[in-house]
């Protein structure tokens, strides 16, 4: 049985209140990959005040979530939307563009799909 790849690559920076966080999703997501990837967020989150959130998420290779995966990235966005500043969704799918739309409801600050790495980390002033 050959066994499918699946997961998060995490970066974190940090420059006085601002939190730079890079994320490659890759395959389908799962719980389990969320039970690995919040605690990380919430720890990069947690050392700052009053912290102002970039983010740059490189879904070129995701195929989606099982759908409790799908309720877990959704409850970080409840959890952590009014510190998120922007978030660069970069990806190759039309339904990621959609799905950067629907995250700007739940979320304060912007967020913008691009089909350019580049563009996107230009956006996000990297």
């Amino acid at each position: 049985m050959k066994e499918t790849r699946h997961g998060f690559s995490v970066g974190s920076e940090r420059h006085g209140n601002e939190v730079f966080l890079t994320l490659k999703a890759v395959g389908t997501l799962t719980h389990e990959d969320y039970e690995v990837i919040t605690p990380m967020i919430d720890a990069a989150i947690a050392t700052v005040k009053i912290p102002k959130v970039n983010v740059f998420i490189d879904g070129t290779e995701l195929d989606g979530w099982e759908l409790r995966a799908a309720w877990d990235d959704f409850k970080i966005g409840l959890a952590h939307g009014n510190v998120f500043h922007k978030i660069a969704i970069y990806g190759n799918k039309t339904w990621q563009e959609m799905g950067a739309k629907l995250s700007s409801w739940f979320i304060s600050g912007e967020v913008k799909f691009f089909d350019k790495s580049d563009d996107a980390l230009a956006w996000l002033g990297k």
